[in-house]
């Protein structure tokens, strides 16, 4: 039953608008941070790595953070409409199934936007002028990027469970944005979901090391996505009337 409803979220998808900002925002990122490396080599003289800074700390704060929300906003606008959450309570499915079928299918659209920025990143890099071959570690770093995106992903879902709206939800995801910045720097970035991303992708100093652990930065994203995954289900339950 749980992958019939997997099915049915997955279906969302198809021919969806949602393709539209899934392209669009990775490279209006990709473009800022392209024109601003390129505004300013004479002071970014560390090639790959400048460039990531410029692409990272747009896309780190503000794009991706807003791009969960669209996607975690759009999988309940159909049922946020018109009532739609009483059929679908009162069918023959788990809560819990229900709720990580649309966790898992947003996780799915996140990895597809990893792997897109990496892909906009090399393409910028070679735009550049890099010759040089691309640093390793890079992967991993979007890799702990889609890790911090399970947290935000969890956090932003539960908000569009409890929100019946489909901006408002977005709109907490930029603000989210806004105050990871200062959490990152008031050296607090692992207890605010919103600076995992910067954290994990090493968006401020890739030649150094972040600060903290990968051991305790995953810990973090795993207390955030069980706390908010916990709510997002109680969210659900047919007597609550949040």
């Amino acid at each position: 039953m749980f992958l019939l409803t997997l099915k049915s979220e997955q279906m969302k998808l198809h021919k969806s608008p949602i393709w539209i900002p899934f392209f669009a925002i990775p490279c209006i990122s990709a473009f800022m941070g392209t024109f601003n490396y390129l505004a300013n080599k004479d002071i970014l003289t560390k090639e790959w790595y400048s460039l990531w800074t410029q692409h990272t700390i747009f896309y780190c704060y503000f794009f991706l953070p807003v791009l969960i929300g669209i996607y975690c906003a759009y999988l309940c606008r159909l049922e946020n409409i018109n009532n739609n959450w009483n059929s679908i309570l009162t069918s023959p499915v788990s809560i819990k199934s229900i709720y990580f079928s649309k966790f898992i299918t947003v996780m799915k659209m996140l990895l597809f936007t990893q792997i897109f920025e990496g892909i906009l990143f090399y393409i910028s890099g070679k735009f550049a002028g890099f010759t040089t071959k691309i640093p390793s570690e890079m992967f991993l770093w979007l890799l702990l990027g889609f890790c911090a995106g399970a947290a935000i992903v969890s956090v932003q879902l539960t908000i569009s469970l409890v929100i019946k709206s489909f901006s408002v939800p977005i709109g907490i995801s930029l603000l989210g944005g806004f105050l990871g910045v200062a959490a990152t720097a008031k050296g607090v970035g692992l207890y605010f979901p919103y600076s995992l991303f910067s954290i994990g992708m090493c968006a401020n100093n890739p030649s150094a090391a972040a600060g903290y652990s990968i051991s305790a930065f995953v810990i973090s994203c795993v207390l955030f996505v069980i706390i908010f995954s916990k709510l997002g289900i109680i969210a659900l339950e047919p007597n609550n009337n949040w």
